[in-house]
């Protein structure tokens, strides 16, 4: 059970730490499911971000997944660059730093895109160009493997959050199971954060999420990561066993604002250190529109309606948040490959 101490409650009461969402509690009995449930909604009602323990996979399959990525940083960089994404009309591929920008600025990262692969569908609408290919370095073979198997395990644990969402907003378990059924646009991200002496220590700047939900991974000691709520911004470093998670902007909309796409932002590390983070964003098919969640009355009386926010309008369809927020954070990729959508 979760320690009455890290509970909803006592976040909700001093605005310091996330909350705690033990996912064990789904292997007890009815009292500890319900409980899991109410704590789940409750958590991306209230905050939009929480720490899920009791996923059931083991360090060492961690490990190996940090240990992996460090070997691709540590590749020279022509090995890097071989796989540039500036090389990808699919926003697939190695990102160097200063190449990624969150609302205009630079995000002070290097990182490695490597998304679900399909054959392509076309053009039309524009969002089916973001299916295709990774671009996988040659000189670490053992990355694709790695990648596969982490896709694999983190896109189980998402599915079935997923379900217990739907079933704590009142709706049946398997509301959601269409979108994902054919084609999940799910991402992984390898993402190394240098330290640095500068002023300005945007590490990514602040911003949403577009899909429906993230798992983050983030090396164990490594701080960095701040949420915002209610006007400030808490902290969240990594918890042991633990993923950070959030939803998107599409969970957003399925719930029409009662769970809100919560702002968050990273900050650089200290120089001297750098900052490993391994973030799975679970998605729909592109052409994917999220059904809307069938609210009881007192959940219904609670949802605040879609951000309207014309500077990033909001929409059902996956593929549309996807293609807004990889124009907007990849301009030169964008240019390159997709100049008649600027």
């Amino acid at each position: 059970m979760t320690d009455p101490s890290t509970s909803l409650g006592y976040v909700a009461a001093t605005l310091t730490e996330l909350p705690v969402v033990d996912l064990s509690l789904l292997d007890g009995d009815d009292a500890d499911r319900a409980s899991f449930r109410d704590s789940l909604r409750s958590a991306t009602h209230e905050v939009g971000f929480f720490y899920l323990v009791g996923h059931g996979i083991g360090a060492d399959v961690r490990e190996r997944l940090f240990a992996t990525a460090r070997d691709f940083f540590a590749l020279p960089d022509e090995d890097k660059l071989g796989v540039e994404m500036l090389r990808s009309p699919h926003f697939r591929g190695y990102t160097r730093f200063g190449g990624e920008y969150t609302q205009g600025a630079i995000d002070w990262r290097e990182q490695i895109d490597l998304a679900a692969e399909y054959e392509p569908l076309g053009s039309d609408p524009p969002y089916l160009r973001l299916d295709g290919p990774n671009l996988w370095p040659s000189a670490l073979p053992a990355l694709r493997d790695v990648i596969t198997d982490w896709q694999e395990r983190c896109a189980a644990v998402g599915l079935r959050l997923m379900r217990e969402w739907a079933v704590a907003l009142g709706s049946p378990a398997d509301i959601f199971d269409e979108a994902f059924a054919t084609r999940p646009s799910t991402l992984i991200k390898l993402v190394r954060y240098p330290g640095r002496a500068s002023d300005d220590r945007q590490g990514v700047g602040a911003h949403k999420d577009p899909g429906v939900l993230t798992l983050l991974l983030v090396e164990p000691g490594k701080g960095g990561l701040q949420v915002e709520y209610d006007g400030g911004w808490i902290d969240a470093p990594p918890m042991e066993d633990a993923f950070v998670v959030n939803i998107g902007e599409a969970m957003e909309y399925a719930t029409d604002g009662y769970l809100k796409a919560t702002m968050h932002r990273v900050e650089s590390p200290p120089p001297g250190t750098e900052r490993l983070s391994v973030p799975f964003f679970f998605n729909p098919a592109l052409s994917a529109t999220m059904p809307r969640a069938d609210l009881p009355p007192e959940l219904a009386a609670e949802a605040d309606g879609v951000t309207d926010d014309p500077s990033n309008p909001i929409s059902g369809t996956f593929g549309d948040n996807i293609l807004k927020a990889r124009l907007r954070a990849h301009p030169d990729v964008a240019a390159r490959h997709h100049a008649d959508l600027l």
